[in-house]
């Protein structure tokens, strides 16, 4: 199984030419990549004119189609030559209020147009602080997987991010990063939660990757260290330079 690196752009940049230029930088940067899987997640309005690598998009409705203003479907990433999905996304959960009944609602619908759904679960400062940690990654991966079955699981994978390391913008300027042993312990608490709905064969499939604030300087302890099977990269993928270098690092 390869290590999965996933883009996520967020909401940058602001042109067309922009866009075109990182694709274009990272495209050519990590070409001869072959032990990782390189997945780009820009805005919505650039996947029909990048191509070349892994694409996926940033979020989806749970309906294929209808009277939902501002709302993409599964079907429509797919037909734009999409491969994977961010879903519960921290930043979705806190500014558009998304539950764990949507999230799950979000999974069912994307697992059924083909596409392979990444699940983001983590904590809060204040959650963590209070030793929340596990009882929310159990509310928040439980029910985002509500009634998903042991086949369609393995197509799913579990972004850890701790809200709390995320960095907003610049992956050097945070108060903390959590450690490769911080990591490896929320991984292994992870797996077992998952081999007591999934059992441990099918659990072997799912690959669980580490998002929040990852950058050329750390990514490798994350997966070499930590054991994470990828990471989910934000402000660090927004510059080609840093980018290219965190995935020559890692794989």
């Amino acid at each position: 199984m390869k290590i999965l690196i996933v883009a996520n752009w967020k909401m940058n940049p602001v042109t067309v030419e922009q866009a075109k230029t990182l694709f274009g930088f990272v495209k050519k940067g990590i070409k001869n990549t072959k032990n990782a899987e390189v997945v780009i997640c820009p805005p919505f309005i650039y996947l029909g004119i990048l191509s070349g690598l892994s694409m996926g998009g940033q979020d989806s409705f749970w309906e294929e189609k209808g009277p939902f203003t501002g709302a993409i479907s599964p079907e429509m990433l797919k037909n734009l030559g999409c491969e994977y999905v961010i879903i519960g996304h921290s930043e979705r959960r806190e500014n558009f209020l998304e539950t764990d009944e949507m999230t799950n609602k979000k999974i069912k619908r994307a697992l059924a147009a083909k596409l392979n759904p990444i699940l983001c679960a983590g904590e809060t400062a204040e959650e963590r602080k209070n030793g929340q940690t596990e009882s929310v990654l159990k509310r928040e991966i439980m029910g985002g997987l509500k009634d998903i079955s042991k086949e369609d699981v393995s197509r799913i994978t579990i972004a850890y991010e701790p809200i709390w390391a995320i960095s907003k913008g610049d992956p050097y300027q945070t108060k903390e990063i959590p450690t490769p042993d911080n990591i490896k312990k929320i991984s292994f608490y992870i797996r077992g939660l998952l081999s007591e709905i999934y059992g441990q064969e099918t659990v072997q499939n799912i690959r669980i990757i580490y998002g929040g604030s990852a950058n050329s300087e750390n990514a490798r302890g994350f997966i070499k260290e930590a054991g994470m099977q990828g990471l989910l990269v934000g402000g660090a993928s927004l510059v080609a330079e840093e980018f290219i270098k965190l995935v020559k690092n890692v794989a």
